[in-house]
């Protein structure tokens, strides 16, 4: 996808207008609950409102026309959707042994800044991106979780958990599916930075980004 092709979508569309509704709720009522510092931080974020929601927008839909996710998109609530498994699927990931096996796949020297990957907070996954790696120090940092050791004797020390991607993490974290134990709760709704870099996601090579 191009940087080109992204802006060529019908913007007139009811689809879009959908999509840019409920992301404008969203974010309104988000704006609203939370704790700024002063009006002109409130400003600030209003008046870049319109230009990352349009591109939230355009880039969801245009994932979906050229076939890009496997993820159903949910246009009055601009939100993804897919079935949601009876317990998060941690499978391969769930003991120390394993854990340390899935997080050597960060060791890649393919592995680069600005990829999506998934991290466990909690009792659900975000989407997150890589901002810094120190394949010396074996450890990278993500955006929102922070630093991660790529070292297996060190992992258990976070108290968030860098997932290896796959398409059932993945899914979790597109669709803002939680669990508390064994039990399927509501979903939580991923922030309009989660929903635009969900959109980067190559689906087919996880090491890799799709070019929005």
């Amino acid at each position: 996808m191009s940087q080109s092709s992204l802006w060529q979508i019908n913007t007139d569309t009811g689809n879009f207008a959908e999509l840019c509704n409920a992301l404008y709720q969203r974010e309104i009522s988000f704006i609203a609950k939370s704790d700024y510092s002063s009006v002109q931080a409130v400003q600030t974020r209003l008046k870049s409102l319109p230009y990352y929601i349009s591109r939230t927008a355009n880039a969801m839909s245009q994932v979906v026309t050229q076939g890009h996710s496997p993820l159903t998109l949910d246009y009055q609530n601009a939100s993804w959707s897919a079935k949601q498994a009876r317990k998060m699927p941690l499978t391969g990931q769930e003991t120390a042994e394993e854990r340390s096996k899935a997080i050597s796949w960060y060791l890649q020297p393919s592995i680069r800044v600005g990829l999506v990957v998934p991290v466990l907070i909690s009792d659900h996954i975000i989407i997150d991106c890589i901002d810094r790696i120190e394949l010396d120090k074996k450890r990278l940092r993500t955006n929102v979780g922070g630093w991660f050791s790529l070292d297996g004797a060190e992992i258990e020390q976070t108290n968030k958990q860098l997932l290896k991607p796959n398409k059932k993490v993945m899914t979790a974290a597109c669709s803002g599916q939680s669990w508390q134990g064994n039990t399927i709760q509501t979903p939580i709704m991923p922030s309009l930075r989660e929903l635009l870099l969900s959109c980067t996601i190559n689906w087919t090579d996880f090491k890799k980004t799709l070019v929005i």
